[in-house]
């Protein structure tokens, strides 16, 4: 099955396989400010055409399909909504950052692969600039049932002084250490099966290290089920899973879960993804099969 840009306008690039549009990514949205404006692919979907990802749920406006953001850097909020305070809960903030698109730069574009590069800037909402990102994207490995994303992301300094980046489990809220790629699933997929590497399963991935961890849902009207798989790569530093199938459907490996993480001015934080979108619910043998036979 062929890959292609399909198209490529002055706010999405939408990549297709066959006929099926799989992903678009809208790198101009029209966002409210308290949402935090910033890249998102909206909607993905499995070869079957099946969407995999939501947008603008009405608990949380801001999660968008699939999206790099940070909870925390320095105090600013590039996440989007309300921001977590020590000793005072989730408050609304003027805080809240933005992140954006400055450059495209195609790399293949099918039929086997299609990559592109995109130059970022991040800003307060002050207007100040702080981070510069470059973030490659390549959609590659299709086959009968399944197709990979992969997210590479290079976050450097640019402000003046050190940023540290946390998440509101290091502002002090348990269990809350979502920060870094983030996927909000459909509604239907909530109270998902769960399966992870090292025997795990379930909500006791909460916080824990994995080399990978797949999500199962059911959609609503067709009988059908998909599977999310999400590898770490290797070289991604003080990963930890944060995970919900209940009250909702999200995945996130965290890169400041628990700790935070500074960076000097200058000094850039590499991370690296894959996302494997796969038609049918698998099953712990047939996942682990998959990552044996997909090395990094």
């Amino acid at each position: 099955m062929n890959l292609a840009i399909t198209r490529h306008d002055a706010e999405a690039l939408v990549v297709s396989a066959g006929d099926v549009e799989i992903l678009e990514y809208v790198y101009r949205p029209e966002t409210i400010p308290f949402e935090g404006s910033k890249p998102y692919l909206h909607p993905v979907r499995t070869l079957a055409g099946h969407v995999v990802t939501a947008y603008r749920p009405n608990d949380h406006r801001w999660h968008k399909g699939i999206q790099l953001t940070a909870t925390d850097v320095s105090g600013q909020n590039f996440w989007g909504g309300v921001t977590y305070v020590r000793d005072q809960g989730y408050v609304e903030l003027p805080n809240v950052g933005s992140m954006r698109h400055e450059e495209f730069v195609i790399g293949e574009q099918g039929p086997a692969r299609v990559s592109f590069e995109e130059r970022l800037t991040w800003h307060t909402q002050a207007g100040e600039h702080w981070v510069d990102e470059v973030r490659e994207l390549v959609v590659r490995d299709v086959d009968e049932e399944t197709w990979a994303l992969e997210f590479g992301s290079a976050l450097t300094n640019t402000h003046a002084e050190p940023l540290v980046l946390g998440s509101p489990t290091t502002s002090g809220r348990e269990m809350a250490g979502y920060t870094g790629l983030f996927w909000r699933g459909p509604r239907a997929f909530t109270d998902g099966e769960v399966i992870g590497a090292e025997g795990l399963g379930g909500p006791e991935i909460m916080g824990k290290p994995a080399r990978w961890l797949a999500y199962i849902g059911h959609h609503d009207e067709v009988d059908h089920a998909s599977t999310m798989l999400f590898m770490d790569h290797p070289d991604n530093k003080s990963t930890h899973w944060f995970l919900r199938n209940t009250p909702f459907p999200a995945v996130n490996p965290s890169f400041a879960f628990f700790d935070p993480l500074e960076l000097v001015p200058g000094d850039t934080l590499k991370l690296r993804y894959r996302v494997v979108i796969a038609d049918g619910a698998w099953d712990r043998d047939r996942l682990e099969s998959y990552v044996e036979g997909h090395p990094w």
